[in-house]
């Protein structure tokens, strides 16, 4: 994560709506054949600890339970352009937001596994906007055991949440409001929106 505290935010509340809005994250961990990263849909417990699963093939999957990986979750981000600054003495620099949580990691039960998939599968179809919601229901038994055969369910015990918001934080108030312009005429939005809302 970025050095600088003053890109630290520190709320779990933000770092929860994080997960919650984006629902995607990359897992890193070491392997007896070195670093490895797999990317998968991510779900917080609300109690400190957040659900993921895997290809059961995933290079991953064999070496994670009992061991602590790093999750990283990647927000919103854009190029910052040293011409959006009245000052010509800048350079050009990126705005970002990224929450990292590290812990140790356990294989899931059949169970849960089948739980954390039905809770991510209502969560995502609640936002397509039109259409009924798909449900597991609609799958025959036999294949969704196959489907299910085919993945690992993990749970990671989070001991520790860092994040990074890189919002023009160390820039005066005027030249905040100038970038913010910048990104919103190329269309970075998202990023706009949240360099009002977050950096003070």
């Amino acid at each position: 994560m970025h050095p600088n505290p003053s890109f630290r935010h520190g709320d779990r509340t933000l770092h929860e709506a994080l997960i919650e809005e984006i629902g995607f994250a990359m897992v890193f961990a070491e392997t007896p054949d070195g670093p490895r990263v797999a990317h998968t849909p991510l779900l917080s417990t609300g109690d400190g600890a957040v659900q993921f699963h895997l290809a059961r093939g995933n290079a991953l999957s064999r070496h994670l339970p009992g061991n602590r990986a790093v999750i990283v979750i990647n927000g919103p981000e854009a190029y910052i352009s040293p011409r959006w600054y009245s000052d010509p003495d800048q350079v050009p620099t990126w705005n970002y937001v990224a929450l990292e949580l590290e812990g140790p990691v356990r294989k899931m039960e059949p169970e849960g596994l089948l739980a954390m998939l039905d809770t991510l599968s209502t969560r995502n179809e609640a936002r397509i906007a039109q259409g009924k919601p798909w449900t597991m229901d609609k799958m025959s038994v036999a294949m969704r055991d196959r489907l299910l055969a085919g993945i690992v369910g993990f749970e990671m015990e989070v001991l520790a949440w860092r994040d990074t918001l890189k919002l023009s934080q160390n820039k005066k108030d005027e030249e905040r409001a100038r970038v913010i312009e910048g990104l919103e005429q190329q269309g970075s939005r998202a990023m706009a929106q949240m360099m009002r809302s977050l950096a003070k």
